[in-house]
């Protein structure tokens, strides 16, 4: 393995994708504390009193990471497609919660690292945006899913996007701008 925790959970990932011996319950024990702080700081943007909590979400994402056929070739990777699993189980339970309460019951989170500290917005509100940014520009929603859902940073984005550091920066400053103005309900798009 290698010399840095990275390096070794790279290397555990593509062992567990290549589909070594063991390697997939070696992956959990590895990935599971990453993935709870990704579930934390997930929550940390839910308004308080959500039913679900971080390892049921942590669980319900790796039940979907491990029936997964991708093969991960990084740990960036990795955890984008896990933080993109996160993302749609709590968008998929906000979704029954407003259904069992006939739109009366929105889940909110707040923006706070993509702007705002202290607006909340509702989740499927910001789902709508996620998806709309998508149809604008896949990329800005990638750098979107890894830096704020994933909590990758500039310089894992980058690797992980083949991109430059300062292009992933012009990126995500432009891509919080754009999901604003899509909140906003502003009739024009950021340009």
């Amino acid at each position: 393995m290698g010399d840095r925790p990275h390096d070794d959970l790279s290397l555990l990932i593509q062992a567990a994708s290549a589909g070594e011996e063991g390697a997939q319950a070696r992956r959990f024990e590895g990935v599971h504390g990453e993935l709870l702080r990704i579930a934390r700081g997930a929550f940390r943007r839910e308004a308080p009193g959500h039913t679900l909590q971080p390892p049921a979400l942590v669980n319900e994402a790796w039940l979907q990471l491990a029936g997964s056929p991708t093969d991960f070739r990084s740990r960036a990777q990795f955890f984008g497609v896990a933080a993109r699993a996160m993302r749609q189980i709590l968008v998929d339970h906000a979704r029954r919660a407003k259904a069992d309460k006939r739109g009366g019951g929105a889940q909110h989170a707040t923006l706070a690292d993509v702007g705002s500290e202290d607006e909340q917005f509702d989740v499927l509100e910001l789902e709508d945006a996620m998806q709309a940014l998508e149809a604008h520009s896949p990329r800005l929603a990638e750098v979107v899913q890894m830096r704020f859902f994933a909590g990758l940073s500039v310089e894992e984005v980058a690797a992980a996007l083949d991109l430059s550091a300062a292009t992933v920066k012009r990126d995500w400053t432009y891509a919080r701008a754009w999901l604003f103005s899509c909140m906003a309900g502003d009739d024009e798009e950021p340009t």
